[in-house]
């Protein structure tokens, strides 16, 4: 059973919970149904939105729901300031890091085969983009939005 809480929560809760799902989701779809494999950094924008899930459904069922909900939003806004980080230098606006390569692991076979023949992937070069925003652009901007708005119903709720 969900733990009750005033409809301001409750829909900073559903939002915390949805914009990782959603941003998440659609990195794994872009990775396993069209081949975008991630870079480093692709994978950088991941964890935190894997650990805002994580709080997010614990904020289903766990008292006190509001700092649970706070930061599942910080671990989202984490994400968006890492993929604009990560725009920018596939943008050619700043330098990025130097160690961007996906991993080469598959499973089962020889490991350094595997590691021969994995293809780097570049994180200073965006290998998809809509409107002219790369898929870190995107992620900025729905993360830090969505985050912000947990953040803005958060406040305006009181105390729940």
């Amino acid at each position: 059973m969900a733990v009750s809480v005033a409809a301001p929560v409750r829909a900073a809760r559903w939002l915390a919970l949805g914009v990782p799902v959603f941003l998440l989701g659609g990195a794994l779809v872009s990775q396993y149904v069209f081949g975008l494999h991630p870079c480093e950094m692709c994978w950088w924008q991941r964890y935190p939105h894997m650990f805002a899930i994580l709080l997010g459904l614990l904020a289903f069922f766990w008292r006190p729901v509001r700092p649970l909900v706070a930061v599942a939003a910080l671990a989202v806004l984490v994400s968006g300031l890492i993929g604009g980080f990560h725009a920018g230098v596939e943008y050619g606006w700043w330098e990025g890091m130097t160690a961007c390569t996906a991993s080469p692991f598959a499973a089962g076979g020889d490991p350094l085969d595997a590691i021969m023949k994995a293809p780097v992937i570049r994180c200073d070069v965006a290998p998809w983009s809509l409107l002219g925003v790369s898929l870190a652009g995107w992620n900025f901007l729905f993360s830090t939005a969505g985050a912000l708005a947990v953040f803005g119903l958060i406040a305006r709720s009181g105390k729940a």
